[in-house]
């Protein structure tokens, strides 16, 4: 499967049961409905809930996800500040077959144009896969680096950027700098119909967790140009976000009888999202949109 045919990853949420424990039933139903939409995969990212899962319960995930062997493309995220410990991580899921790699910029540290570069050169040295590099500094602390991006153009392995610091001009920086081979993908799901005219070629998507078959169908539309037609997804991506990922789309999906549970691993947590009226709300016209924009 080549990465660059999917323009829509979902970064699937981790369910959990009642005592905490990853629901692996659960999961496989998640996996499915995304191999049923035709979405590519991105687990143990940010609304996975990587970094509050153990060392065991990450690689069991990898283990359990591609021994499923669905028919959509599997993306592992990678996060971290230590290089020695991510470079291990990498090593251990190297031995599957993964179809790409997320790198985040390295968390805490805010390392400037030279510390991320030679982060990042390691890290695509030491793989064999595609990697999509990761701008989040709402959770990073510090962007990443335009002239990074300029010295690492041209590395084989580097595939794709994820913008997500929802700055067009940090869009068109990243596409100037990162080269026509290096496709970027939006990271929120509210501005891709913006980012299209600059350039974007698909979404790492949150809302396709709860919506896989109609973010899908955004998604087609926005690469199409067809902004009239989706212009309430704005709205109806933004209640996602109003408390920290993936706290209201658990709730969401919990509401949908998608997971057993809303539960997250602290420090987050379900009760930091009182109501879920504007979730319902929008999931409903979610619903009917998709159901008439089908029949259209």
């Amino acid at each position: 499967m080549n990465v660059r045919n999917y323009p829509l990853w979902t970064a699937l949420v981790t369910p959990l049961t009642n005592d905490g424990s990853i629901d692996y039933p659960t999961l496989k139903k998640l996996i499915k409905a995304q191999e049923e939409a035709k979405n590519g995969l991105l687990i143990l990212g940010s609304t996975g809930e990587s970094l509050n899962l153990d060392d065991r319960e990450r690689r069991d995930i990898v283990e359990f996800v591609l021994g499923l062997a669905p028919q959509v493309p599997i993306m592992v995220g990678v996060g971290g500040i230590n290089l020695k410990e991510t470079l291990s991580w990498l090593s251990f899921l190297e031995k599957f077959p993964i179809h790409a790699y997320l790198l985040v910029v390295p968390l805490y540290a805010k390392p400037g144009v030279m510390g991320q570069y030679y982060w990042f050169k390691a890290l695509l040295d030491h793989v064999s896969k595609p990697c999509m590099i990761y701008n989040i500094p709402g959770r990073s602390a510090t962007p990443l680096q335009v002239e990074t991006v300029r010295k690492l153009r041209g590395h084989r392995n580097f595939w794709a950027i994820k913008e997500a610091s929802g700055k067009e001009a940090d869009f068109k920086n990243y596409k100037e700098a990162a080269g026509p081979s290096v496709q970027l993908y939006s990271g929120d799901d509210s501005l891709l119909p913006s980012f299209v005219p600059l350039g974007c070629e698909g979404l790492v998507s949150v809302a396709s967790n709860a919506w896989p078959k109609e973010t899908h169908s955004y998604v087609k539309m926005a690469l199409d140009g067809a902004t009239e037609v989706i212009k309430n997804w704005v709205a109806w991506s933004n209640v996602l976000f109003e408390a920290s990922n993936p706290v209201p789309v658990k709730r969401l999906m919990f509401e949908q009888g998608q997971i057993r549970t809303p539960n997250l691993r602290p420090p987050l947590t379900h009760e930091d999202l009182v109501d879920a009226t504007n979730l319902i709300k929008a999931d409903r016209e979610v619903r009917d949109w998709f159901s008439r924009s089908s029949h259209e």
